[in-house]
């Protein structure tokens, strides 16, 4: 099995409304979000995925929260835009990109800070 992993970038605020502490007012974070594919076999070329293609695939999703107040974006309407939930609109909104390419989307991990992280591995079946 081979696993592939891009790091990417985004800016945002927002609050997290329920959580009573300081994080309850505007804030922002430059998150760094990982992405990890897997695939159990190489293509012609001799490789899962181009590189090129899964950032420009994931660079595409991030397009949709860089430099937003997450709040006002109506996936985070009914709930809280924290990172647990950033992570995962990020891989449900990737999996749709990755559909009918050979690379199986794995993770999403979404970076708030240096040392603070949230991964979603999607639904288990």
């Amino acid at each position: 099995m081979y696993e592939l992993t891009v790091t990417s970038h985004f800016s945002g605020a927002h609050r997290l409304r329920y959580l009573h502490g300081k994080c309850e007012e505007l804030h922002g974070h430059n998150w760094k979000i990982e992405v990890s594919v897997t695939s159990s076999k190489l293509n012609r070329e001799g490789v899962v995925i181009d590189f090129t293609l899964l950032k420009q695939k994931v660079e595409k999703v991030l397009k949709t929260l860089d430099h937003t107040f997450l709040n006002d974006l109506p996936y985070f309407s009914g709930e809280e835009p924290s990172s647990e939930n950033i992570a995962r609109y990020i891989f449900e909104n990737l999996k749709r990109e990755l559909k009918g390419l050979p690379a199986t989307l794995k993770k999403v991990t979404a970076w708030e800070s240096e040392n603070a992280s949230a991964t979603y591995f999607g639904r288990r079946r």
